[in-house]
């Protein structure tokens, strides 16, 4: 009897610990559908995806992790440049082809999807994507995707991070972007993106950045995006967008950048713009007209003020001369006239600051006024 108790007390334990693992690894859906995922992607040379073997994937499978309690899967985060020890060792940074397989969306408390700088992911992004209702970031920099932004992307209620420069990604920014309620950082930068900037942009009061430069994006500046307070850096150069510059833009309490360079902008500069918080502004190679505003002050700073190739005209202001630092400034290619003042910040600038203008003169030109 003694016998048959042991034998019975070491199956219990068997048991045990096998229910303990089944509990403790993640539910064979997920490792079903990372597998699927796997499967549309191709990387010859670092070997990222041959720890994905075994039945726990929330166990050293590279770039899988689970939330601790329910052990479902939570991130994906895979970066073809990366200081980890694998890419070390293999002396190079990662390349990756293929696409982004749908079977990711059946990782239904998936946090997180970064698949950034493979440089060969294509395809587009799976729609199925915004019905993942606890994504926070979606980061897909640095690759060939192409196809739009998913029409209902604003489904996706609890997104700060959406990131996809470096792409090719086309078609109209979707209205119902003005939905994602949490985005605090917005990067499309370098696409094919066109059409307007929605002015539901005005609703993501949570943002803080959005660069959108390097793309087709055409229509006006929506005056709605001055409400967007706690806006920190906007980059919007290097599209097709006309019309003046919003006086609003230079009321933002925490705008510091502003890049609105390379596009069609007319009209003339908003004097809130240089007394405002902004202390890199480039507005240069556009169409804007008028004086510079005399609006500077001892409490006006700028590490950059770049005027270049507009059509600017007047003199140069003097209350420039005022300001408590400029690093750096450009007036050159415009229609400015009369002599540059002396001091500060003028002292420390060289003549290309001033080239190509109507009539200016005195140092550091050489024609004397």
């Amino acid at each position: 009897m003694a016998g048959v108790a042991f034998h019975s007390t070491e199956l219990l334990v068997i048991f045990l610990a096998v229910s303990s693992f089944v509990v403790n690894s993640c539910p064979p859906s997920d490792r079903a559908a990372l597998l699927a995922f796997k499967s549309a992607l191709h990387e010859p040379y670092i070997g990222i995806f041959n720890s994905w073997t075994g039945n726990d994937c929330c166990h050293n499978w590279y770039g899988v992790s689970c939330d601790p309690e329910t052990h479902q899967v939570a991130e994906i985060t895979l970066r073809g440049k990366s200081e980890d020890p694998i890419f070390q060792r293999a002396h190079r940074t990662g390349y990756m082809t293929g696409f982004i397989s749908p079977a990711v969306c059946k990782l239904p408390h998936l946090s997180s999807l970064t698949l950034t700088d493979w440089e060969g992911i294509s395809g587009e992004i799976p729609g199925c994507i915004t019905s993942l209702p606890f994504l926070r970031i979606l980061d897909l920099t640095g690759n060939k995707i192409s196809g739009e932004i998913p029409r209902d992307i604003g489904k996706l209620h609890r997104l700060s991070v959406l990131n996809m420069a470096d792409n090719y990604v086309s078609g109209p920014i979707p209205g119902s972007i003005g939905n994602l309620s949490s985005l605090m950082h917005l990067d499309v930068r370098n696409n094919r993106i066109s059409g307007p900037i929605p002015g539901c942009f005005g609703r993501l009061y949570m943002l803080s950045r959005a660069l959108l430069s390097g793309n087709q994006i055409s229509g006006m500046i929506p005056s709605s995006l001055s409400r967007v307070y706690r806006l920190t850096d906007l980059d919007l150069s290097t599209n097709q967008i006309s019309g003046p510059i919003p006086a609003s833009l230079g009321k933002m309490p925490d705008l510091s950048t502003l890049n609105l360079d390379f596009n069609r902008l007319s009209g003339v500069i908003p004097g809130s713009l240089l007394t405002s918080g902004v202390n890199n502004l480039n507005l240069s190679k556009n169409s804007l007209e008028g004086k510079i505003p005399d609006t500077f002050g001892p409490k006006s700073y700028f590490m950059v003020l770049d005027l270049s190739y507009n059509k600017l005209s007047g003199p140069i202001p003097r209350t420039l001369s005022g300001t408590s630092y400029i690093g750096y400034l450009d007036l050159s290619h415009n229609n400015l006239c009369g002599k540059i003042p002396a001091g500060s910040p003028f002292d420390h600038l060289d003549a290309s600051s001033f080239e190509s203008n109507k009539c200016l003169c005195g140092k550091p030109l050489l024609n004397a006024c």
